[in-house]
C-alpha cells in the first residue's frame, strides 16, 4: 500500500572543509593564476626581444617563462587536483530518451532535412538553436547530478508487513550550483545479489530542489512484506531537468542493511491456540513445585493426581492441593526445521514470532532452539531481538536431518517447551509429549 511522502526538509548547511583548507585552496589558485600570467607576459616579451635582436634578453625571458609554468605544474596543480572530486566526473550515467525527447529529435531531423535541401539561412539558424538546446540540456543535467551524496537511514527494528519509517538524505557538495528535480530510485542489482537479498526502496522519492552546500531529508514509510535480510548497495539519482528530453540516471553508493523480523500480528489460529497453551503452562507451573501453597475446591481442568483425599473426605467435596512456584515462568520455543513446504514453514515461523512476542509482553524467561541455532533461557527483554533475528533468517531443511531434534528436546531440564513440528503425532517421544505443548504445522 502506498504511503504519503512528507515534503523534503532542508536541515542545515553542510559541514565543509576546514576554513584553513578552503583559504589554502583559493590562495594556491590565485598564486597559480598570477604565476601563469607572469609566464605569459615573459613569453610575449621574449618574442618581442627576439624581433629586435636582443637574443640574450629573449632567451632569459623564455627560460623564466618556462620555469614559472613548470613550477606551477609541479607544485600547485597536484594540490588543486587532490581537492577536485574527480569521481564525480567519472561516474557512469545512463540515458533514456523520453516521449518528449523523441518528438524533439524528430523536429530536429525535419529542420535539418529542410535546411540541407533549401539552403535557407533561417532554417540553419533554427537548427543551430535546436542543437544548442540539446547541448545545454546535457550540461545542466550533468551539473544537477554531480556533487550529490546519498544516505539512507533505516530504523533499528523492522517487522514484516509493518510500515518502517526511513529517511532518504541528499547532500549537495557543490560550492556554487544547486540541483533541481532529483528522484531517488532503485537500480537493478546483480542476479546473485537480487536472489540473496530483497529491495529496500521499492518506489521513487522526489526532491524538487537541493540548495548548494546543504542537505535535504525526505521521510518515507517502507513496507517490507517478507522477513529476511534486505541489502542496498547503491541507488540511482534520476532527473529530467531541464527540458525533459532525456532521463538521466546516475548510480550512487548507498550501503544499507536491515534485518526484517517476522510479522508479530496474531492470526486467528494463534488466538485459538493461546487459551489452550496458557492452560497447559499454568498447569505445568502449578504442579512442578514442592511446597504446599493452598488447598482449594476441585475444578474440571485440575489433574486428578493433585486431589487431597483427606481434605476431600473431611469436607465432603473434592479438594486439590496447589504448590508454590519455585521460579519465574520459563518457556523454551522450539522450531523443527524438517523439510516442509515454504507456505507451511512461513506460517510456523510467524507463529513462533507471535509466541516470543507474547511472552516478552508477559516478562517471561524464554529461549529458542532449532537445528541451526540455540538461544539460552534468559529474560525476554534481553534476548527477544536475538530470537526474532534468528527467526528472520531461518530456512527449512533441504534434506532429512541427521540429528534427532525431538529426542534432544526430550532431554532438556525442567522447562516448559512449545514445540512446532511437521512430524506426525505418533512419532513424538513420550517424555517430550508430557512436558511440552506440541503445535503441528498442519494445524496452522
Amino acid at each position: 500500500m502506498s504511503q504519503p511522502i512528507a515534503s523534503p526538509q532542508i536541515i542545515s548547511n553542510l559541514p565543509t572543509a576546514a576554513s584553513a583548507q578552503k583559504k589554502s585552496g583559493w590562495r594556491n589558485f590565485g598564486i597559480a593564476m598570477v604565476a601563469l600570467a607572469a609566464a605569459f607576459g615573459l613569453a610575449i616579451y621574449s618574442g618581442a626581444a627576439a624581433q629586435v635582436g636582443a637574443v640574450w634578453a629573449a632567451g632569459a625571458a623564455a627560460i623564466a617563462a618556462l620555469a614559472l609554468a613548470g613550477w606551477v605544474a609541479v607544485t600547485i596543480v597536484p594540490a588543486l587536483a587532490r581537492r577536485t572530486r574527480l569521481r564525480l566526473f567519472a561516474s557512469r550515467v545512463t540515458y533514456r530518451v523520453t516521449k518528449e525527447g523523441v518528438i524533439f529529435l524528430g523536429a530536429v531531423f525535419v529542420v535539418a532535412l529542410a535546411a540541407l535541401n533549401t539552403g535557407n539561412n533561417l532554417l540553419f539558424l533554427m537548427l543551430g538553436c535546436l542543437l544548442a538546446a540539446i547541448i545545454v540540456s546535457g550540461l545542466l543535467s550533468r551539473a544537477t547530478l554531480s556533487g550529490i551524496e546519498l544516505h539512507l537511514e533505516l530504523p533499528e527494528h523492522v517487522f514484516a508487513g509493518d510500515p518502517a519509517p526511513a529517511v532518504v538524505e541528499l547532500r549537495n557538495l557543490k560550492q556554487t550550483l544547486p540541483s533541481f528535480a532529483l528522484t531517488v530510485v532503485n537500480v537493478p542489482a546483480s542476479k546473485k545479489r537480487a536472489e540473496s537479498a530483497g529491495v529496500l526502496l521499492d518506489r521513487p522519492v522526489y526532491f524538487p530542489y537541493l540548495p548548494r552546500r546543504q542537505s535535504v531529508r525526505n521521510h518515507v514509510d517502507l513496507i517490507l512484506a517478507r522477513r529476511g535480510i534486505y541489502r542496498q548497495d547503491a541507488l540511482g539519482l534520476r532527473t529530467r531537468f531541464p527540458f525533459g528530453f532525456l532521463e538521466k540516471t546516475r548510480k550512487v553508493p548507498a550501503a544499507a542493511e536491515v534485518v526484517v523480523f517476522p510479522s508479530i500480528q496474531p492470526t486467528d489460529t494463534f488466538y485459538e491456540v493461546l487459551p489452550l497453551l496458557s492452560g497447559e503452562l499454568e498447569s505445568y507451573q502449578r504442579g512442578r513445585g514442592h511446597d504446599l501453597y493452598a488447598i482449594r475446591d476441585f475444578v474440571e481442568t485440575d489433574n486428578a493426581r493433585f486431589v487431597d483425599w483427606k481434605a476431600s473426605a473431611k469436607s465432603g467435596a473434592l479438594k486439590v492441593r496447589e504448590f508454590a512456584r519455585e521460579d519465574e515462568r520459563r518457556v523454551l520455543i522450539a522450531l523443527d526445521t524438517a523439510p516442509i513446504s515454504a507456505d507451511k514453514f512461513e506460517r510456523a515461523v510467524s507463529f513462533c514470532a507471535c509466541l516470543a512476542w507474547h511472552f516478552y509482553e508477559l516478562e517471561s524467561v524464554i529461549g529458542f532452539r532449532s537445528l541451526q541455532a540455540e538461544i539460552p533461557l534468559s529474560p525476554a527483554a534481553d534476548n527477544i531481538c536475538d530470537v526474532l533475528r534468528q527467526l528472520a533468517g531461518i530456512e527449512p531443511a533441504v534434506s532429512k536431518p541427521t540429528r534427532d531434534f525431538l529426542n534432544e528436546l526430550a532431554g532438556e531440564p525442567d522447562v516448559f517447551k512449545i514445540v512446532l513440528t511437521s512430524r506426525p503425532r505418533g512419532s513424538i517421544p513420550t517424555s517430550l509429549w508430557t512436558s511440552s505443548y506440541m503445535v503441528f504445522f498442519d494445524s496452522l
